[in-house]
């Protein structure tokens, strides 16, 4: 079969790649969407900390697919499902207190063994959620994304009412502003880089979008970058009492200044966030397949496998820069 291969850092193309081995407990699963992100150039570029990486490697950790096969418990072949890529033990100290993001013995599928970026898929049962026919594949192929933010804001004690500040302009700080809303802040502000961008971060609910960062702090901060200089500007834009979530993943060794004094006179929170549980991905899930959550509005590139270098192209912003950037997918109905 077809698969979009990463052999070694900076040699990533369209290659022929063996049929995946249904082992025992397994079910065969073709792709129907898939989104590549900025963590897919980290794993092409190779600035990933290897401890979380296994080349060669074929890409795609966020996607909907279609069961290939009659599958017990979750329906019959052609229904429409989502994966948690991270695959847990369950029996290590994290997984068993709830923490599956933080398995001892670390699996990923995208990451550690075959992604969805190939004509068909062979992923482990547990990890399978049916969809409900009303939704869309343009939402599903969202709800890995999602449950990374989402895992990240029920992390932390949240309220009514807060000012709510967001470091990127990107797919996860958009997302980021989509779920927030759900919390009832007083508003939301997006800190971006692109002005094409304003109005994707308006359909995602933010109140304001500014391209200079404003001078204004929040009570809440989301980095969602994934740069040393974002992390440092979301600190800084950190009222007093407030809390900095770190969603971003910057590049592997970078480092920032800290003033320790000013945190602690400051009270602030400084959260990292690590992926997701399987409890949050399971709650996107519902909250998908209940309407809650329409996150299609931020696909903006779409591609076919074969056209899968073009859509890395597209991601690295190389093509014009006119228009607004949001997601872009792999579609596998599209000859």
């Amino acid at each position: 079969m077809r698969a979009f291969v990463v052999s070694e850092p900076g040699d990533v193309a369209l290659r022929e790649w063996p049929e995946p081995v249904v082992l025992e407990g397994e079910v065969l699963v073709a792709p129907l969407l898939a989104g590549v992100c900025g963590t897919d150039l980290e794993l092409i570029d190779g600035s990933i900390d290897l401890a979380y990486v296994r080349y060669p490697l074929v890409l795609g950790h966020e996607w909907v697919g279609r069961l290939e096969a009659d599958v017990a418990d979750v329906g019959p072949a052609g229904t429409h499902v989502v994966v948690e890529g991270v695959i847990p033990c369950g029996v290590c100290v994290a997984c068993v207190r709830g923490a599956s993001n933080l398995c001892e013995v670390y699996d990923e599928i995208g990451f550690t063994r075959p992604g969805a970026l190939a004509e068909r898929v062979s992923v482990p049962r547990q990890l399978v959620h049916r969809l409900s026919d009303t939704v869309a594949t343009e939402d599903a192929v969202l709800v890995e994304p999602m449950a990374v933010v989402w895992r990240a804001l029920t992390r932390v004690p949240l309220r009514r009412g807060l000012r709510v500040g967001i470091v990127g302009d990107g797919t996860i700080a958009l997302l980021a502003a989509h779920l927030v809303r759900l919390f009832g802040p007083s508003s939301t502000t997006v800190i971006g880089r692109r002005e094409e961008q304003r109005g994707l971060a308006a359909s995602a609910g933010a109140d304001e979008f500014f391209v200079a960062t404003p001078r204004e702090t929040f009570d809440l901060v989301i980095e969602a970058a994934g740069s040393g200089a974002a992390v440092a500007s979301a600190i800084e834009r950190c009222a007093r009492g407030g809390t900095v979530i770190l969603l971003g993943l910057p590049p592997h060794g970078t480092t920032v200044a800290l003033a320790p004094d000013e945190l602690v006179n400051n009270d602030v929170i400084i959260q990292g966030s690590f992926s997701y549980t399987r409890g949050a991905f399971a709650e996107v899930v519902s909250r998908v397949n209940g309407g809650d959550l329409r996150p299609s509005f931020l696909i903006t590139h779409r591609f076919t496998l074969d056209d899968a270098p073009a859509a890395v192209v597209a991601l690295r912003g190389l093509v014009a820069t006119s228009g607004a950037r949001g997601k872009v997918v792999i579609d596998f109905t599209r000859a």
